[in-house]
């Protein structure tokens, strides 16, 4: 049986990423749209058609978005998903003594309606929000997919990673799939280095934790992959564009040296949900 199911991953590694080969007019027109003008020069880097359609996203579905932050994704999700989709921006958990920056995460189901409806002034999906790990009962059980992208650092650092992988696992299908977005460590980066400041992760610690939480490993891809980045950078991921932290927009010397590395060097994995 273990032999079967290694063979059914591979066979699924492989042929999603061919799947993320073909059209998709609807997707070609959600990136094209006026919504989106201030956000189209990072689709070279980020890739959200091929990603997509690696991580099986279809229309009508229920997605997950974790820490939706200013609305990049969920400026491509909404109008995606269509009418008949549902799209639930997943937050953080605030707690008290938090940032007021992530204070201001909190309430999410009353904040994320309105926000979404001038992200997407057009419409589509519907748009609920919650915050980790308090789910409301009617949505355990509906989501199709979850996608968690460039935030494992994050969660790692501010002690998230529990209550948002089980709020995962509570708004999964019995056959739903996890979607994860990395900034890439080189596999034999130090501990000292891929603890969350960074940034970065090392793949094989990213798939180890998420398995731990009950979650396998069925497909990787390298969309994201940018062989260009070392790495290794001193002051983290930030370093690279749109960030530039440490090289003053003057340096225009530098950020073209910058420019021509590209943004960071990705993972991307794909989970299914265990019993």
């Amino acid at each position: 049986m273990r032999l079967i199911a290694s063979l059914a991953a591979a066979a699924l590694a492989f042929s999603l990423p061919a799947m993320a080969q073909s059209a998709d007019p609807a997707m070609e027109q959600v990136l094209a749209s006026p919504h989106r003008d201030a956000d189209r020069a990072r689709d070279v880097h980020r890739h959200p058609a091929e990603m997509l359609r690696f991580f099986d996203v279809q229309p009508g579905m229920t997605v997950v978005d974790f820490w939706p932050a200013g609305g990049w994704f969920t400026r491509v999700l909404v109008p995606y998903l269509g009418a008949e989709g549902t799209y639930i921006g997943l937050n953080p958990p605030v707690r008290q003594g938090d940032s007021a920056y992530i204070q201001a995460l909190a309430n999410y189901a009353e904040t994320l309606p309105p926000q979404a409806r001038e992200w997407v002034p057009q419409g589509g999906a519907r748009v609920i929000g919650a915050n980790a790990p308090t789910i409301p009962q009617e949505l355990a059980g509906t989501a199709d997919r979850v996608l968690i992208l460039r935030e494992i650092h994050n969660m790692r650092r501010a002690n998230w990673f529990h209550d948002v992988v089980v709020a995962a696992r509570t708004l999964l299908k019995p056959d739903g799939l996890l979607g994860v977005e990395q900034h890439r460590a080189r596999p034999d980066a130090p501990a000292s280095y891929t603890l969350g400041d960074n940034g970065y992760q090392r793949e094989q610690d990213v798939i180890a934790l998420f398995e731990a939480y009950g979650f396998e490993l069925v497909a990787r891809s390298e969309i994201n992959a940018n062989p260009r980045d070392p790495a290794d950078w001193p002051q983290g991921v930030w370093t690279l564009p749109p960030g530039y932290r440490g090289t003053p927009a003057e340096n225009t010397a530098r950020r073209a040296e910058l420019d021509a590395i590209g943004e960071s060097d990705r993972m991307t994995l794909l989970f299914r949900k265990r019993p």
